[in-house]
């Protein structure tokens, strides 16, 4: 056998035997005992959600800390607007884009800029030359930091990669704690009739392929914003 196939095997029944993985059909609860039986208890990948909404909220907001996400939590409609207007004036927006939205709507109303309007119809170049995209969501996910959005949400594929930087507005009533609940708040609204396009959006674009120093902005927007009305 080739030495360094060897070498890896061996480490994976090492760490096989300090913590045993979950066998098929098997419970995590079983694989947890299993593990104990060993005197190691397993990995906790994700951090556990709390059950109140307070608790889901902080969660978000500590996770988006890491993520390098700009979390922004405000009383109203009014208050969200206005910290636009101050990101626009700081940033030097010279043109934003946006789409059909209840809330997109009121955020960027008043804001003294020209609109890209996705439901209008729009050049590729026209909406890659906004400073801003500004959307709304499907949900907050508690657990992992991310926004979820769809077609529907968010105003199309491209709204949410092209600008540069990315404003989401979502309401406290759209967090949720985990992605099971997220993939519920789908299906009980869209049942069979599903968005062409859903995605997890879990801070600004990044890579770290080069020499892993962590690039951001590499494949999309460089900065993301949430804006949570309470």
């Amino acid at each position: 056998m080739n030495p360094g196939r060897s070498i890896i095997l061996n480490r994976i029944r090492e760490a096989l035997r300090n913590n045993p993985a979950p066998r098929p059909h098997t419970s995590h609860s079983q694989a947890d005992a299993a593990a104990e039986t060993h005197g190691h208890a397993q990995r906790e990948w994700l951090p556990k959600v709390g059950a109140t909404l307070p608790e889901q909220i902080d969660l978000f907001a500590k996770i988006s800390e890491g993520l390098k996400t700009e979390f922004h939590r405000v009383p109203t409609i009014d208050a969200a607007h206005n910290l636009l207007k101050q990101l626009a004036a700081a940033e030097g927006w010279k043109k934003i884009a946006s789409h059909s939205h209840h809330d997109t709507d009121s955020l960027i109303q008043g804001i003294d800029l020209p609109v890209v309007r996705t439901e209008k119809g729009y050049g590729i170049d026209e909406l890659e030359s906004c400073d801003a995209g500004v959307t709304g969501c499907e949900v907050l996910v508690a657990q992992t930091g991310g926004v979820m959005v769809s077609v529907e949400s968010a105003g199309g594929r491209a709204l949410s990669v092209l600008p540069p930087h990315h404003v989401v507005i979502a309401r406290a009533s759209q967090m949720v704690p985990d992605l099971t609940a997220a993939f519920e708040h789908v299906k009980k609204r869209y049942g069979k009739n599903l968005p062409s396009f859903m995605s997890f959006i879990t801070g600004p674009s990044r890579t770290g392929d080069i020499e892993r120093i962590l690039v951001l902005g590499a494949h999309g927007p460089k900065r993301l914003t949430v804006l949570l009305i309470d």
